[in-house]
């Protein structure tokens, strides 16, 4: 009785906290660790196989992806006898389905995610679907290639040359060099803005300016490869170039601190030269043709240098130089001669330019004949010319002696020549005044000056002097009212006169005088004025019996007051 007791309280008591506890703890566990892990532990997941020929990257629990998105997992990886590797890994309901034209493909994941991932290309729709623990054969995957691959598909020199290229880059990163590789980093933001625009530069501003520019290097690549010597001296004065600016590292290394004054420097040149680029531009648009054309007249040219180099061989050069043995003697004498001959060209050349033709074009005014007035020298000067259609030789050319025939009407006047002889002549209408005036004496000639260094000759002044253009006439109004204001006009306007024929005789910039225009227009009217006060002083001077020999301003304007 006592031991039925027993039992029935021990059924009453149930499980002890001990198992109880450890239910509790393993049922968590498990809750926690298929909460995590995702594991459906009676789900029958979708099992797949691919064959790869090299699967050295890829490692259980490996992501499998498709369009980026984890789809699944690598659950084994199994070396295969032939080579290569079986992969096999569980897909999700959210990848599926997978067709038989599927490919996969082993990337390397993203810097901080590391490692590699099993890309899947489910397939086109229209292909059969693959069941689960199906194999996708080893033709329809692909993995990265290896480093150590490409070191192996380098001949013995590049690998060599590229191990001397690390070890010079250890040498240049160890020490202080490492320092500065961090110190630029912030400067890399802006240089890869800008590389970002030169990259879109490249693209071109029409489409398929790239596309163009890729065929263009196609075309010189295919070009270098027809001759293989010449691409292979290429390389061989290249790496001699390499060598040179090897044995200068020292100088190198000293041209570098001046790289940033450099750099600083060049911006506003770059600037300048993106600005000519549109001219540029339409330079080499408008020179298209010409280059076009410049096969076909190179075509045509070569016939003529090969007849042209006949010319330069060894038994014609013999021929002429034989020839010249006689001529090159006198050709010395003659370029010796030639010394003395080109300076007396210069000579004449500088008078020519610094005195005959500013001469020729001084202007003449002339208030009495308007049409005329401001005229050049070289205009008028021919018109005298047909005063010799009566003048003929007694015998030939050579004598001494002309005769002339005169006819007149009206007018007879008589004149003094340079040695005081008189001069005979007839015009049919009175005289009304003559310019230039005729110069009181003849202007001294100085031989030991050269003409270079000469004056102009002023055709406007009396005497070879400075003065204003004078003329006499006939019959003057000396009842004028504004006389005394004409005078003082006139001694500012003579001064200013005098100072712009100064100015024209030292060649010193002046508007040309013979095309005036307004300011010959105010000249004229300056020198009108001159001569107007000058004639009535000179009549009055005259009328009172006094012999005129020079004028005074002054006095004339007292006079006329």
């Amino acid at each position: 009785m006592a031991l039925r007791r027993k039992r029935a309280a021990h059924e009453r008591r149930g499980m002890s906290p001990f198992k109880a506890g450890v239910l509790a703890i393993l049922v968590l566990v498990a809750g926690t660790y298929f909460g995590f892990t995702k594991v459906n532990p009676f789900a029958n997941p979708y099992e797949l196989t691919a064959s790869f020929k090299q699967a050295a990257n890829i490692k259980p629990r490996s992501p499998v992806r498709i369009a980026g998105v984890n789809v699944g997992e690598v659950t084994q990886v199994k070396p295969l006898k032939g080579g290569g590797a079986q992969v096999k890994m569980k897909v999700k309901k959210a990848g599926l389905p997978i067709h038989t034209d599927a490919r996969m493909k082993i990337r390397p994941r993203i810097f901080l995610e590391g490692n590699f991932f099993v890309e899947v290309q489910p397939g086109s729709p229209s292909a059969p679907t693959l069941e689960s623990g199906e194999n996708i054969p080893a033709t329809q995957t692909a993995a990265p290639v290896q480093f150590a691959d490409v070191l192996a598909a380098l001949q013995t020199d590049t690998r060599e040359d590229l191990k001397i290229l690390l070890r010079e880059y250890s040498a240049a990163i160890d020490g202080k060099g490492g320092d500065g590789f961090n110190r630029s980093i912030r400067y890399w933001e802006p240089a890869y803005k800008n590389t970002a625009l030169v990259n879109e530069a490249t693209l071109g501003t029409v489409p398929g300016d790239l596309q163009r520019v890729l065929r263009g290097q196609a075309r010189v690549s295919r070009a270098l490869t027809r001759d293989p010597e010449a691409l292979k001296d290429l390389i061989t004065d290249f790496n001699t170039t390499a060598f040179a600016f090897a044995r200068e590292d020292v100088a190198l290394k000293r041209s570098i601190p001046l790289l940033d004054e450099t750099l600083e420097r060049g911006m506003p040149a770059l600037a300048a030269l993106n600005s000519s680029l549109p001219s540029l531009r339409a330079f080499a648009r408008d020179a298209l043709p010409g280059t076009r054309s410049t096969g076909p007249t190179i075509d045509a040219a070569l016939p003529f240098l090969r007849q042209a180099n006949r010319l330069f061989s060894q038994r014609e050069l013999r021929g002429l130089t034989r020839d010249l043995r006689k001529t090159v003697p006198d050709l010395v004498g003659l370029q010796r001669g030639q010394v003395g001959f080109q300076e007396e060209n210069r000579t004449l050349s500088s008078c020519t330019n610094n005195v005959l033709l500013p001469f020729a074009k001084t202007p003449i005014p002339d208030p009495d004949f308007p049409q005329n007035s401001g005229q050049p020298f070289f205009k008028q000067a021919p018109r005298g010319l047909p005063g010799l259609a009566g003048e003929s030789r007694i015998a030939d050319a050579n004598s001494p002696q002309v005769r002339a025939q005169f006819g007149g009407n009206a007018t007879t006047f008589v004149s003094r020549g340079d040695n005081g002889e008189a001069l005979f002549g007839m015009n049919n209408t009175p005289i009304t005044g003559a310019r230039p005036a005729r110069p009181n004496a003849r202007p001294v000639f100085r031989p030991g000056t050269p003409c270079e260094t000469q004056e102009t000759p002023d055709l406007n002044a009396p005497g070879g002097g400075s003065q204003a253009p004078t003329s006499v006439k006939v019959s003057p109004d000396s009842k004028n009212p504004k006389l005394l204001e004409l005078a003082d006009k006139a001694r500012a306007r003579r001064v200013d006169y005098a100072d712009f024929l100064k100015d024209v005789k030292a060649g010193k910039p002046t508007i040309d005088p013979a095309e005036f225009n307004d300011l010959g227009v105010e000249l004229q009217a300056r020198a009108r004025d001159l001569v107007q006060l000058e004639d009535v002083y000179s009549f009055r001077k005259r009328k009172k019996g006094e012999k005129v020999e020079k004028i005074d301003l002054d006095e004339a304007g007292k006079d006329s007051k």
